[in-house]
Order: structure tokens, then C-alpha cells, then sequence
């Protein structure tokens, strides 16, 4: 944990070698959570489970404002880069399957948005645009949203990552679920 601390301090002043430090580092935990997101992908996904992580491990490090300042704080960005990974495939799907520029209904119950997630390409749009909103609204509830949903962590692991009681995340998960689901009704 202190290695890749150090390292991302590294990467962050502008030390090229140190990239390639970080990847066998978190490489691994990477390929889980990506595995465990791509599991629930709907049949007939193209995006594969190493793409994805090769993908937001680059986003990860090409990124102009890096500034993360612990393990904790790197892991929610993947989160964060694997959520928007996916969406943008499932946008790219719907603008060739079906024009995409149509209103979508949200047709799943927020009440089972769970660490995993399994949703169709519509479902993922709109949750993605309900996490738009809730961000501005407050960040802290959706990066509880990002980690456990997108990253698939539980709220323990949250809780800690974020610096926060379980309590305060379960809390937290509670009250942006609730606002999800009136938000996504409200859609429909």
C-alpha cells in the first residue's frame, strides 16, 4: 500500500518510470474489479474484461490533473474510469443499434442496484445520468454509488476508502439509492 502511494506521488511529479511501477502493482486488483463489472455485462458485450482494464489503467495515467494522494484515492478514480468506460460503450451501441438520440425509460428497480451491477444499455444511460445529477447535488453520495456499485466494493471497503464510519457509508448508500430511484422515476 505505501509502494503504490509512493508511486502515484511519482507519477504525479512527472516521473515516466514510475508508471511502469504501478501497473504489477495494482494490476491484479484491477482485473478484478473489472472481471466482476464485466460479468454482469448483458450477453454480446465486446468491450472484454483486460480491454477495460487497459483502458482505465491508461485513462488513469494520461490524465492531465493527477492528483491522487493514497491507494484509496487511485482505486476511485478506476472506479470512476471503468464506470464511464462502460457507459460510453453503451452509448456507442445505442447510437448504431437504434439512432440513440430517443428518450429512454429506466425499466430496472433501483432497490436492486447492488455491488453488481446488470443492467441493460438503456438501464446504464439513465443511471449514468442520475449519477450526473446526484454529483451535483452531492459528491459524497455519488462516489459511494461509484465504489460500491462500479468498483464493487462493499461498504466496509468504502467506508474506508473514503475515510468514513460503515455507518456513514451505509447511510450514505441508503439516501443515494432513495434519491436514484425518485430520480429515475421521475424519468420514466
Amino acid at each position: 500500500m505505501a509502494d503504490v502511494t509512493r508511486i502515484l506521488n511519482a507519477i504525479e511529479q512527472g516521473d515516466a518510470g514510475a508508471t511502469e511501477e504501478l501497473l504489477p502493482l495494482v494490476y491484479e486488483e484491477l482485473r478484478l474489479l473489472a472481471a466482476q463489472k464485466m460479468s454482469q455485462e448483458p450477453p454480446g458485450q465486446t468491450l472484454e474484461c483486460t480491454a477495460l482494464v487497459h483502458e482505465a489503467y491508461l485513462r488513469l495515467v494520461e490524465a492531465k490533473d493527477q492528483n491522487w494522494n493514497s491507494r484509496g484515492h487511485f482505486f476511485k478514480a478506476a472506479a470512476e474510469a471503468m464506470r464511464r468506460i462502460l457507459v460510453e460503450s453503451a452509448r456507442r451501441k445505442e447510437r448504431l443499434k437504434r439512432g440513440g438520440d430517443l428518450m429512454k425509460e429506466a425499466n430496472f428497480q433501483i432497490d436492486t442496484l447492488e455491488s453488481q451491477i446488470n443492467l441493460s444499455t438503456d438501464d446504464l444511460i439513465a443511471l449514468d445520468e442520475a449519477l450526473t445529477r446526484l454529483a451535483n447535488e452531492d459528491s459524497a453520495l455519488t462516489e459511494v454509488v461509484h465504489l460500491h456499485c462500479f468498483a464493487g466494493l462493499p461498504l466496509g471497503q468504502v467506508a474506508e476508502i473514503m475515510s468514513v464510519s460503515g455507518r456513514t457509508a451505509e447511510r450514505h448508500w441508503s439516501f443515494a439509492r432513495a434519491w436514484l430511484r425518485r430520480e429515475l422515476r421521475a424519468q420514466e
